[in-house]
């Protein structure tokens, strides 16, 4: 039964209503503060904290509910006959509900210019401390910290008169992973205030969900879509979807890849993407011309896919992309002729991202069974001061830029991984090979007569020449690539052989 409920909240959302419920029932409330103040002036009765505790909310209603007379009422266990004569002996009640939410931490440290101090006093901790105390003693104590759980609670209650033992157990569960929450917001903002080690000995992480999936990477696979909390740079959690059908799993996991290309480019830019790995790349003075050399690099794997591009949608380049069955587009904005068009197919689904934001999150995990790997995002950039020719022939200024840009896809292609490209177009790529030389025959055989002239980016050393000796047969005529390997002088050899300009960038961009 519930005689006694102590509600402090917050978010006051549904409260007076449903206080006005309990009351009806003969419920009697004890509050606090601006809770108390809120209730009383809808008419609701209330007993304030301090007539409890028989002691002043003191140090600006820092202390309030660090008490016995509260702490002693939520802990006693009721069938315990020495725990209910000890609080008979010390004039203590026995508290049935806790309706608590904490300050507002999230929101205060996700405003603009937030000072410590700021921060520090929205560190909630008699509110913590009565949930976790409500929770251990579930059995005997309903605990609420969630607004959304009032209806079901007072449902029981109208129903049988008492609340069951699965809600009760159901809603402590929901406190604790609540209070972890809290607690993680606050460790990681503290961490960050502190400058602390990179890599703890405990890692504590906490997301929040965007929504439900309607199923994993395959339909017999269940999923849920999560944000890092406070992240507002250019990814694609941030995007907001105009038009089309609800994201799905590998939706979101390609078009991120996808949006991480495109970004690496400052002029107009476009990236076609199939299954993780981009299927062409082009960049031009203009985001039509940008778009047409990306399907011209493959117009058979772009079908299905998903287009990235880094610049406003006009209505030409929609009309090309509305020729073809696409599953996304991403851009930072759509012209409306452009969007209309867009909007043609029902099922399309069209993202709007601001591109220029500034990347905030720096880490890059990978779960694996049993545990997890951190490493930085590989987001390092070519000193061009670094780049070392190993070759007679140096590099044409033309087939520099080229060689450059194809240093940039290539980063974004599983490895092992090759692409050949030429004016600002890749012509030919090949990932996700447990051979070099496979992924560079599937990059050359895609190119076609395209790798005449083309350059070839490789994301790692070349172990054996048997890659630059293809390479030449295709008419590549420069090549990038990190070196490294002990075999370096019989790569360098062969492309001296064939007049192959050849530069060593001494960065390696696996990709897995």
């Amino acid at each position: 039964m519930i005689k006694r409920a102590l509600i402090s909240v917050s978010n006051k959302e549904g409260i007076i209503d449903f206080a006005r419920e309990l009351a009806g029932m003969g419920v009697e409330i004890i509050s606090t503060g601006g809770t108390a103040k809120a209730l009383k002036e809808s008419g609701i009765n209330v007993i304030n904290i301090s007539d409890v505790t028989g002691f002043p909310e003191i140090m600006d209603g820092r202390v309030k509910t660090l008490h016995p007379n509260i702490h002693g009422g939520l802990l006693a266990v009721r069938d315990n006959p020495d725990h209910m004569a000890q609080i008979e002996k010390l004039g203590i009640k026995p508290i049935d509900m806790v309706v608590v939410n904490l300050y507002p931490f999230k929101e205060t440290v996700l405003k603009e210019g937030v000072t410590l101090e700021e921060a520090i006093e929205n560190i909630d901790i008699g509110g913590p401390s009565m949930l976790r105390a409500a929770a251990k003693n579930y059995k005997y104590v309903v605990v609420i910290v969630d607004p959304e759980d009032y209806k079901t609670v007072l449902e029981e209650l109208k129903t049988t008169g008492d609340v069951s033992y699965q809600t009760r157990f159901r809603l402590a569960a929901k406190v604790f992973i609540h209070t972890s929450h809290y607690d993680t917001l606050i460790a990681d903002y503290m961490k960050k205030q502190v400058g602390y080690e990179k890599y703890p000995e405990i890692l504590t992480l906490t997301f929040e969900k965007v929504q439900d999936l309607r199923y994993g990477e395959n339909p017999h696979q269940s999923a849920a879509f999560y944000r890092e909390i406070g992240n507002k740079s250019s990814n694609i959690v941030n995007a907001v979807q105009l038009h089309g059908k609800e994201l799905s799993f590998n939706n979101i996991n390609d078009a991120n890849a996808a949006i991480e290309l495109v970004k690496e480019f400052d002029g107009p830019a476009v990236v076609a993407l199939k299954h993780a790995n981009p299927c062409g790349v082009g960049i031009a003075d203009n985001i039509f011309e940008a778009y047409m050399k990306a399907y011209e690099c493959d117009p058979v794997s772009i079908f299905g896919g998903i287009v990235a591009l880094n610049r406003k949608v006009d209505y030409r380049t929609a009309e090309k992309m509305h020729e073809l069955f696409l599953e996304i587009i991403v851009a930072p904005d759509y012209d409306d002729d452009a969007l209309n068009i867009l909007k043609k197919k029902k099922n399309v689904r069209i993202l709007k991202l601001d591109m220029s934001r500034p990347e905030t999150s720096r880490f890059d995990m990978k779960k694996v069974n049993g545990g997890l790997l951190v490493q930085d995002m590989d987001t390092v950039n070519l000193d061009m001061d670094q780049l070392k020719v190993v070759t007679n022939r140096k590099p044409t200024e033309k087939e520099m830029e080229d060689l450059l840009f194809s240093w940039k896809v290539v980063k974004y292609v599983k490895s092992n991984a090759i692409v050949l490209a030429k004016d600002g177009q890749t012509v030919g790529i090949g990932p996700g090979q447990v051979s070099r030389i496979w992924a560079a025959e599937n990059a050359i055989r895609q190119a076609g007569e395209k790798s005449k002239g083309s350059v070839m980016a490789s994301d790692a050393f070349f172990p054996f020449s048997d890659v630059v000796e293809a390479a030449a047969k295709a008419g590549v005529t420069a090549i990038i690539q990190p070196g490294g390997s002990i075999r370096d002088e019989e790569s360098i050899e062969a492309a001296n052989k064939y007049g192959i300009a050849m530069v060593f960038t001494g960065i390696r961009h696996f990709r897995h």
